[in-house]
């Protein structure tokens, strides 16, 4: 049972749902959280267990040989991401642009260009009972989330049973990162708020996830501040409203101090049991 917990934009709880609710969910079944927000992970300030493994991860990007190269232009012509151009007497690769997609180094007549490894960042795997906690982080100028976050679920695919609750705390908005985190999802959780804002970022979100044609629902963070505008969208479209998290002073307290916050507020025990509620019957009515 794979679970992607996203948003059409940032800043409206996401992360604070997604380590609330695998640590309850751990409190009974297996769990695995994964940060997949690599360009600004945050579930680790949350979540603390022992490291039990570290990697470096990589990408493979073009490297001209000169002695090699007749510079007959093929390698411009058949990037489509402009990463390879070539300017009179040489060839210039951008490893911003490259998408690893092995056109160039494969095409090339002479084998001027073979693909050689460039670090873009680290995964971290963590343990704490019940719950394993993953995450990725992109080094510092790498510009493209979506080649370490496709590696990080392959290492997930690789280290994790199918039968465990897999929770995807994916990068907000609707971009390339967000279709990769959520494409191979069995039930995607849009956290939303109910201001104006809100409820024109997760428009967009919906009709990603229509889309891709995946199952999802909507819950509502600080219920009690703007309208309801956001619960009557959701009525008019048919998008199950999964839970309702109160607005209240002291959650947000102790998010700052990088606490969970569902062991000290009942009420948020109660909506957390909604959706995992939700998810145990999507999950036995899967495996039926």
């Amino acid at each position: 049972m794979k679970i992607a917990i996203a948003s059409g934009k940032g800043g409206t709880g996401k992360t604070t749902l997604a380590t609330n609710l695998s640590a309850y969910l751990s409190e009974e079944e297996k769990v695995v959280l994964i940060d997949l927000d690599v360009e600004e992970p945050n579930s680790g300030l949350f979540i603390k267990g022992d490291l039990v493994h570290k990697e470096d991860k990589y990408k493979m990007i073009p490297l001209w040989e000169q002695d090699k190269c007749t510079l007959c232009e093929l390698c411009q012509e058949v990037c489509n991401f402009h990463a390879v151009i070539q300017l009179t007497d040489q060839i210039m690769v951008f490893p911003e642009l490259c998408h690893s997609c092995y056109a160039c180094s494969e095409l090339c007549p002479t084998s001027a260009l073979p693909m050689v490894q460039q670090k873009m960042g680290e995964l971290k795997h963590f343990h704490l009972g019940n719950l394993s906690f993953v995450e990725s982080r992109l080094d510092i100028g790498q510009e493209q989330a979506v080649p370490l976050i496709a590696q990080t679920k392959k290492y997930i695919n690789t280290h994790f049973s199918g039968e465990m609750i897999q929770l995807y705390d994916a990068p907000p908005g609707t971009s390339c990162p967000v279709i990769e985190a959520t494409k191979d999802a069995d039930l995607v959780i849009l956290v939303t708020e109910p201001t104006p804002f809100g409820l024109h970022d997760l428009t967009l979100a919906v009709n990603t996830m229509k889309e891709l044609k995946k199952e999802f629902g909507v819950i509502v963070n600080r219920h009690g501040i703007g309208n309801d505008d956001v619960l009557e969208y959701c009525l008019k479209e048919h998008i199950p409203v999964l839970s309702k998290i109160p607005n209240d002073r002291r959650i947000a307290e102790l998010y700052s101090r990088g606490e969970l916050v569902y062991q000290k507020f009942p009420e948020i025990n109660k909506q957390l049991l909604k959706i995992k509620n939700y998810i145990l019957e999507m999950k036995n009515g899967k495996a039926q």
